[in-house]
Parts: C-alpha cells; structure tokens; sequence
C-alpha cells in the first residue's frame, strides 16, 4: 500500500465523517419572535385545496404596518392529511424571523417535495399544480407572499439565518456517518427508519446535518424533514431545538402510541409519529452534547436570542 493511503479497513474510513467549516454569524443576529397577538385579529386569506386523496384549506395569516407581514399558515380540514398541520406549524416559525432569503430558499425546499398526489387547480391568472400537499402549501404561501409584494428581498436587506448556515457540501463517494433509529404506530400502520446523517464541524464537534426517512409513513412527513433539514443547517444549535420543542407535544387525532422513550428503554404514549421523531433527534443532539434531553443548548453560542419582553423580537404592529 502506497504510503499515506488509507486502507479500506483503516478506522479513519470507517468512521468518516464530512469536514465543514464553521461560520462567524454576528451574535444576536437571529432574534426569535413568538406568535405576535391581535385582540381585534388579523387578516388572513384563505385557498381551498383538492387533491385526489384529501380537501383542506390553507390559510395565510398577516399584519400591517407600513407593509403586509405575512405571519403565518393553517392547514383546515375536519380529517387534515397526516403531518401537513406539524409541517405549517414549523413553516410558520420560519414567516416569523423576518429574514425573506431565508423564507424563500424554505420555500424552494419545500417545493420540490414530490408525492402522490394529483393537484390541479386554478390559482390567479395560473393553475396551481403539484404532486405533494407539501409542495402545495410552499406554492400558496409564494403566491400569496407575491400578491403582497413582499416575495423577494429588498437590496442589501439583511439575512442573519442564510449567513449561520454551514456550509454543508455532498458527502462524495467515501459517504458519512449516519445515526438510524425505527419508528413503528401498528395502529396506524406506520413502520419507518430515521436517519440523521452527520457532518465533523472544523472545531472538531459532530453534529447531525439532515433528516431522512426510508419505509411505510404518511408521506407528508418529508416536507417536514426537508424543513427541519434545514434548520439542523444552522450553527447555532439552539436553533434547531427551539423547533423540535415546538414538536415534542404536537398531537394528532387517533395517532397517538406506545414506544420506547429514547434515551431510557421505558414505555410512554406519544401523541403522534411527529412528536416522536423530534424527540428522537433531541436524543441524538444530546448524545452528542449538544442538546439537553429537554432540547436547550448545552452551550450558549449567542447567536440566537429570544427576548419575549423585547418589543424589537415582535413583529411590526404586533406590540
């Protein structure tokens, strides 16, 4: 073997994982805002959607104050499709940070989540067309958010969220390590594995970089890993725990079981596949220590802040 080649057996290769650079995001540059208030509500329009296995709407929520804030998405239906309402819950955090590029390239993730579903209806002077619920909602939000005119960032608008993300590259033909764990509801007949590929920052730190699913679930579910992808893109990790706590509790109606609680090998309800997939990469996140089991960092990097009676972390018209 030629000198300074690894051996195909060698432990290097066999627990690689891809090297990625750390950012220098300003800290305090991603301020969090909660859900803003309206005692006399907000405007919100609304599209109904009819594909060939569900109906619901999809509506769109905004403020105004100078110009339109859209704030906001619903999933209605009186029997939603499984893992839609999870996927605008997040989606919504996301219209809340005030960072249009961000936004966007959401949307554009979102997008290009295929399915099987037959959607072709009229939308404006166009035809809303997609094979995904998930690619649907992204399609209604852009349209929406270009009806508004706020669809595309202003020059030299700032992007805090696009400028913390690692800079995460293909994993190449020697591949990356990958943590795998299964998710099985007999009741509603979901049986699937959850893998969470991981990358080696340039300080040495492992940390999961993607959400992917391979098996029998609601096919929903991969909009919501394409999003939450994403946001494991971030380099502050609190990031990304702040969306999962928004998911350990989310319920469903007739998809709650019994699984093994990570972590503990005890036996607990959850309320739905998707609050135990987010406390499944919780577990991970603080194996790695990086997260506690609760989903808050381990270690403040101060990049994200939430300052709940900080007027500037609300939205325009909101305080």
């Amino acid at each position: 073997m030629e000198k300074g080649v690894l051996s195909l057996a060698s432990p290097e290769l066999a627990n690689r994982r891809t090297v990625v650079a750390m950012p220098s995001p300003i800290l305090g540059s991603l301020r969090w805002p909660n859900r803003p208030i309206f005692p006399e509500g907000n405007p919100c329009w609304t599209f109904m959607v009819e594909g060939n296995n569900a109906q619901y709407a999809v509506a769109v929520g905004h403020t105004e104050n100078g110009r339109p804030h859209p704030f906001e998405v619903w999933v209605l239906a009186n029997e939603q499709p499984r893992c839609l309402g999870a996927l605008a819950k997040t989606l919504s955090a996301d219209m809340r940070t005030q960072d249009r590029a961000w936004l966007s390239k959401k949307l554009e993730v979102l997008e290009a989540v295929t399915g099987s579903e037959a959607i072709d209806m009229p939308l404006g002077e166009g035809r809303l067309l997609a094979s995904s619920n998930s690619a649907a909602i992204a399609r209604l939000v852009q349209y929406r958010l270009k009806m508004l005119g706020v669809d595309v960032p202003e020059a030299g608008e700032s992007s805090p969220l696009i400028d913390a993300m690692l800079p995460v590259r293909d994993a190449g033909h020697e591949g990356t390590l990958s943590w795998t764990a299964d998710i099985k509801s007999p009741h509603a007949g979901d049986d699937f594995t959850v893998f969470l590929p991981e990358v080696e920052t340039s300080d040495g730190v492992h940390r999961p970089i993607a959400v992917r699913l391979s098996g029998r679930y609601p096919r929903d579910l991969d909009g919501l890993a394409a999003l939450l992808t994403m946001d494991m893109q971030i380099v502050d990790v609190a990031w990304i725990g702040m969306k999962l706590r928004k998911l350990v509790d989310y319920d469903e109606p007739m998809g709650s079981f019994f699984a093994k609680v990570p972590g503990t090998g005890a036996t607990e309800r959850f309320p739905s596949i998707v609050a135990y997939l987010a406390r499944l990469i919780i577990h991970r996140y603080a194996q790695l220590g990086l997260l506690t089991s609760a989903g808050y960092p381990v270690v403040e990097m101060g990049v994200m802040v939430e300052v709940p009676g900080d007027t500037s972390n609300v939205l325009p018209g909101a305080a």
